[in-house]
């Protein structure tokens, strides 16, 4: 279930990757925009090392890294039964600084919280993010070529090193003095039910269940699931996370198809993200105004569903519809500047 002790009201963060090279000048423009949820910046464009599967990678048993092909694959050299015995003896006896994240694979993560820590910038939150467990096993081949998604004993141990990952993480979070949040990345689940999904719906619940349950029962950080693509949102809501992010923008309509699942999710404490600033279609001439109504829109759908109007604005943040990488860099500092004033105007969105 949710955690529901607190109050969001439209603060607004990012997903993740930007397109930008200098770590500190980034980290800087993040706390300007997000005072008050400030996140670590994935600088994709900056390293191999902070590709989204390859970031979290490091301490997980069996992976070799192919750097011309920026992927990962199962190493044919290695020993899969001490691998696993090895992985196995550091998860159990709770080794979190073993699975930590270098500073070449997070500069970022690094960055930001020493930024918070000279400069005392205080806040509530700080956000971070993981790849997700679907989405990592999705995109790594073991040694026959297929995904580790089918290979049981491989995925289990991926979720499990991914669990105990973003357990340190939050706790390098958390040494901001902020709460923090953490976002399981679910790219690969984007039209999930169609005819390609190669993975069953019981195994992405418990997939991602394991995950978030690991992070609530050793801290208290809030965890979300993002996904910028349509999918079974009703699945994603019955893994309990504390915030669920889509791609409002583009998926509205979608995501607003499941209004029972929703009300309960809300009624829980369960928080909705609303990636309201376009990405991939950002085009440069979209306005406060014009996002605040396409927000007007679907705070008012739910608000005929029952939900009063400021319990719900105390269960919504705004984001972008999903990570900046792709974008050029003027344009997601058009796309961040775009999102922190959409946030400020909050107020004025009422049905």
């Amino acid at each position: 279930m949710p955690d529901k002790n607190f109050n969001f009201d439209f603060l607004a963060t990012g997903i993740g990757s930007v397109p930008f090279q200098d770590v500190k000048t980034t980290c800087h423009g993040i706390l300007e925009h997000f005072p008050s949820m400030p996140f670590w910046p994935q600088l994709v464009n900056r390293s191999f090392l902070e590709d989204m599967t390859i970031q979290f990678s490091e301490g997980l048993p069996l992976l070799e890294i192919k750097e011309d092909k920026r992927s990962i694959i199962i190493s044919q050299k290695s020993n899969v039964e001490s691998e696993l015995v090895l992985f196995y003896d550091h998860f159990l006896a709770h080794d979190i600084n073993y699975f930590s994240i270098s500073k070449s694979h997070a500069p970022g993560l690094y960055t930001l919280i020493d930024i918070i820590d000279q400069d005392k910038v205080a806040g509530p939150y700080i956000k971070g993010q993981s790849v997700g467990p679907v989405t990592f096993a999705a995109g790594i081949l073991d040694i026959n070529g297929k995904p580790l998604l089918h290979n049981e004993e491989l995925f289990d141990a991926m979720i499990k090193g991914l669990a105990i990952k973003a357990l340190w993480q939050v706790g390098e979070l958390g040494k901001s003095g902020r709460r923090p949040i953490l976002f399981f990345d679910e790219p690969y689940l984007s039209g999930f039910g169609s005819a390609f999904s190669s993975i069953q719906r019981h195994e992405v619940i418990e997939a991602l269940q394991t995950v978030i349950n690991y992070l609530k029962e050793n801290s208290d950080a809030l965890t979300g699931i993002h996904c910028c693509g349509n999918t079974d949102w009703p699945m994603i809501l019955e893994t309990g996370p504390d915030i669920v992010s889509f791609d409002a923008f583009e998926y509205m309509e979608y995501f607003l198809l499941y209004p029972n699942e929703i009300v309960r999710f809300l009624e829980e404490g369960g928080t909705i993200a609303w990636g309201i600033v376009p990405t991939s279609n950002f085009k440069g001439d979209e306005s406060v105004e014009g996002l605040l109504l396409k927000l007007k829109e679907g705070l008012s759908h739910i608000h005929q569903w029952g939900v009063d109007p400021d319990e719900l604005a105390k269960r919504s943040i705004l984001t972008p519809s999903c990570g900046m990488g792709t974008m050029t860099p003027e344009t997601a500092q058009k796309g961040l500047a775009l999102l922190s004033r959409v946030s400020q105007k909050y107020g004025n969105v009422s049905v």
